[in-house]
Parts: C-alpha cells; sequence; structure tokens
C-alpha cells in the first residue's frame, strides 16, 4: 500500500491535553511481555463454533477468557450461551460508569477459524510462536489479539488513573463471529441493556499498512449462499454414458464461470458497484504492493475495473470458499450426478443485502447450463456499514491512534463484512461505533500462517487505553 495517504489533520481535542501519553506509553511497554504470554496461552485453545467440531475446546477458551478479565477487577464477569441455552459460550464483563461518566463496550471474539492443512503451516497453528518480529498461530491476530488489547488496555487505564476512573467499561467477548454471529441479534436483545454504551469499539479490522494507523470507516456487506447443480439422479460410468451427459462438477463449474465476466468484474445483474469512489481519505493502493502482499503469481492478471480501493472496497466481489465434489484420491471412472460450492458475495456500501441475495439467486437459476436442476440456499445476509467520524469518540479514537504511532491516523473502507454492525446500529443509534485494526496486509487471516505484527499491537494496545483515557476525560472537559 502507498504510503503517500492523504491524513487528516484535525486537531486533539481540548480535553486530552492533560493526559500523559508517555506515562501510558511506559505501562504498555512494561506490560506487553505478559499480555503476548497471554496471547500464547489462549492461542493454545482450538476454540473452533462451527458445528462439525468439537465444542469442548471453545468452552475452554471461553473460561480463559472469563478468567482473564475477572483478575482486571471488573464487577461482573459471566459466560453466556449465545443462544440463550448451551452452545457459543461469549463473556460480558461490566463496571459501571461513575455519575456523568460515560460509558463504552469492547468487543472482540475469542471464537477461531478452521486450520486447514495443518501439514501446510510452518509452525503448529496453535502454538503460538515468535518469529521475525511477529507472532505466528491460528487466532494470534484475528482476533485473540482484540481480545488481549482490550484486557491490556483496561490494565493500563487502571495502572495509570486507579480505579476511580469513573468510566463505564462494558466488554464483550464473542463466541461464534467466525461461524457468522448467527445467535447475535437474539443475544444482543436478550442482554440489550447490559451491553448499552455511549461508544463501541469493534477490534477486528486491520491497518492500511504496518506503521500506519487506521480507522475502518465502512465494510462491505455480505451474502452467503449454497448451489448445487445435478444433471442426473444416479452415478453413471464415465464410458458409458461420457459425451451426451456432463458430470455435476462440469456443469457446477459452467455456471460458476457466468459469476464473473470477461474482466474478472462481477457480472451478476442488480448489484450495485461505485467503481469511481475511492472509500478512503484519498488512499492509493500501488499494484505491485498489493500484488506482493496478496501472494498473486507473477503471470496472473488482476479482475474487475477501476482502481484497487474501489475494487476492494465500493463494488461487489464473489468468490467460491468451498467445493463439494467426489475427492480425486477416491475418484473411480463414473460420472457425478451433482455437485455443490459455497458462494461468498461482498456487497457494495448502499446495497441491501436481501436484494443482493435476490439478484444472486435469480442469476444462478436463469444461467442453469444444459437445463440442469439449480437449487440455491441462502445462509447469510448482512448490510454493509459506515460510520461518522465526526462525533467526539471517533475524533478521540484519531487522536488515541495518531498519538500512538507518533503520525496522523488515515481512515479507509474495508473489503471484508461484519453483519453484527448493522445490529448494534439499529439497537444503539446514539452510540458511535469505531472499528479498529489489530492486523495488517500481511496478516492472512483466516489463512495459513497467520500472524500478528508484535510492534503495531503494542501500539494498537496504547492507542486503546488512550482513548479510554479520552472517553474518561470527556466527563470532565
Amino acid at each position: 500500500m502507498s504510503d503517500n495517504a492523504q491524513t487528516p489533520s484535525d486537531p486533539a481535542p481540548a480535553h486530552v491535553q492533560g493526559i500523559d501519553s508517555e506515562a501510558f506509553r511506559r505501562a504498555v511497554d512494561e506490560e506487553f511481555e505478559t499480555v503476548i504470554d497471554q496471547l500464547t496461552e489462549l492461542v493454545a485453545v482450538p476454540g473452533i463454533a462451527w458445528d462439525s467440531f468439537d465444542q469442548q475446546p471453545l468452552e475452554r477458551s471461553a473460561a480463559a477468557v472469563a478468567a482473564l478479565l475477572e483478575a482486571e477487577g471488573f464487577e461482573t464477569v459471566e459466560i453466556h450461551a449465545a443462544d440463550g441455552e448451551q452452545t457459543h459460550p461469549a463473556v460480558l464483563a461490566r463496571t459501571e460508569a461513575a455519575e456523568g461518566c460515560p460509558t463504552v463496550l469492547l468487543y472482540a471474539h475469542h471464537d477461531v477459524q478452521p486450520p486447514g492443512d495443518v501439514s501446510a503451516w510452518t509452525t503448529p497453528p496453535f502454538e503460538a510462536q515468535r518469529r521475525d518480529g511477529r507472532l505466528w498461530g491460528r487466532g494470534a491476530a484475528d482476533d485473540k489479539a482484540g481480545v488481549l488489547a482490550h484486557v491490556a488496555a483496561v490494565r493500563v487505564l487502571r495502572s495509570i488513573l486507579g480505579p476511580e476512573h469513573g468510566l463505564g467499561i462494558t466488554v464483550f467477548i464473542e463466541g461464534e463471529e467466525e461461524a457468522g454471529s448467527p445467535h447475535f441479534a437474539e443475544f444482543l436483545e436478550r442482554h440489550s441493556e447490559s451491553l448499552a454504551a455511549d461508544a463501541i469499539v469493534i477490534a477486528d479490522s486491520a491497518n492500511w499498512q504496518v506503521g500506519v494507523p487506521t480507522l475502518t470507516t465502512s465494510l462491505r456487506g455480505v451474502v452467503g449462499a449454497i448451489v448445487e447443480v445435478s444433471g442426473v439422479d444416479h452415478t453413471l460410468h464415465s464410458g458409458g454414458y461420457g459425451g451426451p451427459v456432463l458430470d455435476g462438477p462440469t456443469l457446477l463449474s459452467r455456471l460458476i464461470a457466468t459469476l464473473h465476466d470477461d474482466d474478472g468484474a462481477v457480472a451478476v445483474d442488480g448489484l450495485e458497484r461505485h467503481e469511481g469512489a475511492e472509500g478512503g481519505e484519498g488512499l492509493h493502493y500501488e499494484e505491485q504492493q498489493f500484488r506482493a502482499d496478496a501472494g498473486v503469481l507473477p503471470d496472473v492478471r488482476l479482475a474487475g475495473r477501476g482502481s484497487l480501493t474501489s475494487r476492494l472496497w465500493m463494488q461487489p466481489a464473489i468468490s467460491i470458499t468451498g467445493f463439494d465434489a467426489t475427492a480425486v484420491d477416491v475418484a473411480s471412472n463414473t460420472i457425478a450426478p451433482s455437485a455443490r460450492a459455497k458462494i461468498s458475495l461482498r456487497i457494495a456500501p448502499g446495497q441491501d443485502p436481501r436484494q443482493a441475495a435476490r439478484a444472486l439467486e435469480q442469476h444462478l437459476v436463469s444461467h442453469a447450463p444444459f437445463g440442469a436442476r439449480v437449487e440455491v440456499e441462502i445462509e447469510e445476509t448482512g448490510p454493509a456499514f459506515a460510520t461518522d467520524t465526526s462525533t467526539a469518540a471517533a475524533q478521540e479514537m484519531l487522536w488515541a491512534l495518531g498519538a500512538a504511532w507518533g503520525r496522523p491516523s488515515v481512515e479507509m473502507g474495508m473489503g471484508g463484512s461484519i453483519p453484527f454492525t448493522a445490529d448494534l446500529q439499529a439497537m444503539y443509534p446514539e452510540a458511535a461505533i469505531l472499528v479498529t485494526g489489530i492486523e495488517d496486509p500481511d496478516t492472512r487471516a483466516h489463512g495459513i500462517d497467520e500472524s500478528l505484527h508484535l510492534e503495531d499491537y503494542r501500539r494498537a494496545i496504547l492507542a486503546e487505553s488512550l482513548w479510554l483515557a479520552a472517553r474518561a476525560a470527556s466527563s470532565h472537559g
């Protein structure tokens, strides 16, 4: 990513002038190795919220998070099942605000993505290891680093200002985010009073690049779907019937190919795109840097039209994230009757996700190859997100990020989705929602060899602790 980004130059809010940033910096430095040790221990617990995985590690993960929060002196720390009964445990810790002081809600999630092919990792995914200035392991960044960032920021705030700082702090650590947060809305409804806050920090995004503090101000929405294509009703001998009859994987592949045009741009009618919009503060992503960040092979052309930031943040994207067909190792000379795929559609800010889901389903059904049977199941819809950076809480965060990194912060869009932000906005329309980053372009969240940049992580903890201090000071200034 280019380093010649446009950066905001707004003066710091007046009430932060009395905050001793260097004292906070020293406190973070003193605690940092302890934080990394605690993060390493948390990474070792493989809590995966998918129903196809053992749920006991997820319960151990929630218990470990609760223990961390209890050690920080919260007035209440509770573990709640996401569905109100027994699944996907979330942790909720609270300290009430003093009279006249604001309350903040700090969000992260303790569940992680499955590791994938464990043999492809350089080191075991659930054994966090330090090398080359990074901490490697599944969840080391996404999002157990977010959990420990909140814990450490609260610890530093208390060490500098004492428990009488007055700020109300609620920490909500979800346990099913990587499974799509299926129970988030009902959890929010059940605990709406406990989760109410004047400002909300979601520590689950990324920085523009290493060394550049960033506030994420927009997110694409998401539609998740399963499509199954069938050509015959049973398995056939490939020699006896091949030719007139196409196998399921071939039919599905032909259908998938209709989702993009010759430039690689999404070709589904009814999906909004903003090719001319950049979605950031004049940020420019150099193609060479993007190719390096993404690991694009030398002769592979990039897909789509418009600037890279436009393609990443302001236009739809379709990826095939799963494909069910006969495995090569057990394949016989037969024609598979069907195949199915998992489709991830990211939608541009401003589009209704239900409308986008209908457009995707209509496209798939209407482009059935050779009249094959096409069945579509919409699994997930989530709206896009945008924040108002003119609020006091946002201005305080921009100041805190700049103070922590020693350079002005930038504002950027993000191609990913955090669908529950819309639920939070709907429940607490007056709250400022701030999406902060503990990742960077080489983090490889969800992928093999996920890692966390340690120095940027140190700064992220400092920034959040300064922001908490600024929030506390806002009630006096």
